[in-house]
């Protein structure tokens, strides 16, 4: 089969916006765009103003998740075999989904009100405004709302979010594609650059220009970037090509007393990164070092290798100070531009909130059982490093010169040289890492009645964690659980929590709960409330730090087991003999 997609989408939709229909603005859009001149294309490799679309997703504010399947909307007809990967959002990928080339059986929808001119293209820019105009207007979410399945109230009571990512349909090495800028940014890592060579003017300048942020949201940042120049795939996959809607606000987070850019907890070894970039080659002959300094230690990463107009991440391990406090990184480099120069952080102490002593006498007549917590967890992580090696290319330079022979006669003689006029070719290895767990809740060995996992409430529960994590990278690049945290439905899975013991390390890590201060035994136990009502106990478990220099790593757990009666009814009066 041909191989799939150098492709790269632009951005979103070209067509006149109506204005036979009043547009009433129903949502606040994040959107702000830019662009350059178009190059010239060939028959293999070409764009056609116009052609593109875009794709939009419903996302839940809460914890930032899709709710819906991603919708393609486009003015165009697509040809039935266009090679695609799929109906995946940048936010998907982000959580870890991996490219999915797919031939044939695209599913589009055909825009009922055209969209306005979103991809930029030589002397005809597209307006911002009037991009902004569209994706707010009421029947614009309207038909939206319908074709995702969400009434049009639920969707614009300030719960949910649209994320905008611009398409593109282009032709890449004789083949129709389609894909948006996130993809086109990964596929051309798959490529080493193939993609870039062929299309940069759409892929890594227009399309992922066509949108960005104006200010940080769903946790992508804000671009201040130029609106203008080529990008790096780095910089599109973590801040371009996309546009967001928000609609009624919601109540602000609480105030948030550190202004910290990490939060690390103590004594745990942790990755902390930086990207590279770089507008001209950086090369083995004379590769970039990148220093970090903390707490009076440099880290110094050396013989880093960049092509032309591309960047990588860079990183170092290091392990926390046992206490908490805020800690100052600086970074510094040789060559290139750094994402950041100075990293605040914020190394904070987990062991915070036990949960109080239980007693014989505790009630609690109001108590509701709460939703199981649906927190973020990030169990995929991605990402690359470059290399470089000499391509020769041995070119015979010539020197005639011309020898007489002293009767008027001579003869030419080529006194050249081979010269290699070669150049570098740059490797791009990725690297993935992925985190899983298992959860084990069942009564503790001392519940005198217990029978599998039906207990009485009153009694301890013992709780066991084992994790997984799975990488092709060196150890350098990651580093396994560390810390696993536990929460209860008695708590409303808030207030209290406690903490696991790490009882073996690695990549195979496995926790138990730290001893119970309040068991005659010292055990590893949670009690249970003995007003516990009967039905299923299900407490929760959040698994965190294990490293990678695309972040760290989260899996959230939970296992259950069954209340029937308390502890009262296993105690026994009688008459004394």
């Amino acid at each position: 089969m041909r191989r799939l997609f150098n492709i790269l989408g632009f951005f979103i939709i070209a067509c006149m916006l109506s204005t036979t229909t009043p547009a009433f603005a129903t949502g606040d859009g994040n959107i702000d765009n830019g662009g350059g001149d178009m190059g010239q294309g060939n028959s293999q490799n070409k764009w056609s103003p116009g052609d593109d679309g875009v794709r939009i997703t419903v996302i839940r504010a809460s914890d930032e998740m899709p709710v819906s399947t991603p919708m393609d909307y486009t003015n165009k007809t697509i040809p039935e075999n266009l090679l695609h990967f799929g109906k995946v959002s940048k936010i998907h990928y982000r959580n870890g989904a991996n490219l999915a080339p797919k031939n044939g059986g695209y599913i589009y929808i055909k825009a009922k009100q055209p969209i306005p001119k979103i991809i930029s293209s030589g002397s005809s820019p597209s307006n911002i405004e009037v991009i902004k105009s569209y994706f707010t207007d009421e029947q614009v979410i309207r038909s939206i709302a319908s074709s995702s399945g969400i009434d049009f109230d639920t969707l614009t009571n300030g719960n949910y979010r649209l994320l905008l990512e611009p398409i593109a349909y282009f032709t890449f090495q004789g083949s129709k594609v389609g894909m948006t800028a996130h993809e086109a940014a990964l596929y051309d890592q798959v490529l080493s650059g193939g993609l870039r060579s062929k299309m940069v003017s759409l892929t890594h300048q227009n399309l992922p220009l066509a949108m960005f942020l104006e200010k940080p949201d769903l946790g992508f940042p804000a671009w201040s970037g130029s609106s203008s120049d080529r990008v790096s795939n780095a910089q599109i996959i973590s801040s371009l090509g996309l546009g967001i809607v928000r609609f009624k606000e919601l109540p602000p987070p609480p105030p948030v007393e550190s202004d910290a850019e990490y939060e690390y907890r103590t004594d745990t070894e942790v990755i902390t990164s930086v990207f590279l970039s770089t507008g001209e080659q950086i090369t083995p002959e004379d590769p970039a070092q990148v220093t970090f300094s903390v707490m009076g230690s440099s880290y110094t990463v050396t013989d880093i290798v960049i092509p032309e107009g591309d960047s990588q991440v860079v990183w170092f391990k290091w392990r926390t100070p046992r206490t908490p406090q805020m800690v100052t990184i600086h970074v510094s480099t040789s060559q290139g531009r750094l994402s950041q120069h100075t990293i605040q952080a914020n190394i904070v102490d987990l062991d915070q909130n036990p949960p109080p002593n239980p007693t014989a006498t505790d009630r609690n007549d109001s108590f509701k059982l709460p939703t199981l917590p649906s927190h973020p967890q990030k169990t995929t992580a991605s990402w690359g490093v470059w290399s470089a090696s000499w391509h020769a290319n041995w070119v015979w330079i010539s020197n005639w010169v011309w020898h007489g022979t002293g009767d008027g006669g001579g003869y030419w003689v080529d006194h050249g040289h081979w010269e290699d006029q070669g150049w570098w070719d740059y490797h791009w290895t990725s690297y993935i890492a992925s985190l899983s767990a298992t959860h084990t809740v069942k009564p503790d060995d001392k519940v005198p009645t217990a029978s599998g996992k039906t207990m009485k409430s009153g009694y301890g529960i013992q709780m066991n964690v084992n994790t997984s994590l799975a990488s092709n990278a060196p150890a350098s690049h990651i580093t396994g659980a560390q810390h696993a945290v536990a929460y209860f439905p008695e708590f409303q899975f808030s207030t209290y929590w406690r903490l696991y013991d790490r009882i073996t390390g690695g990549y195979q890590a496995a926790f138990e709960l730290k001893p119970n201060k309040y068991s005659t035994y010292n055990r590893r136990v949670h009690f249970t409330p003995i007003w516990f009502p009967d039905g299923i106990y299900e407490p929760y478990t959040e698994i965190i730090d294990a490293w990678t220099p695309d972040g760290m790593l989260q899996v959230n757990v939970s296992d259950q087991i069954q209340i029937k009666e308390n502890l009262y009814s296993d105690w026994h009066i009688a008459p004394k003999k």
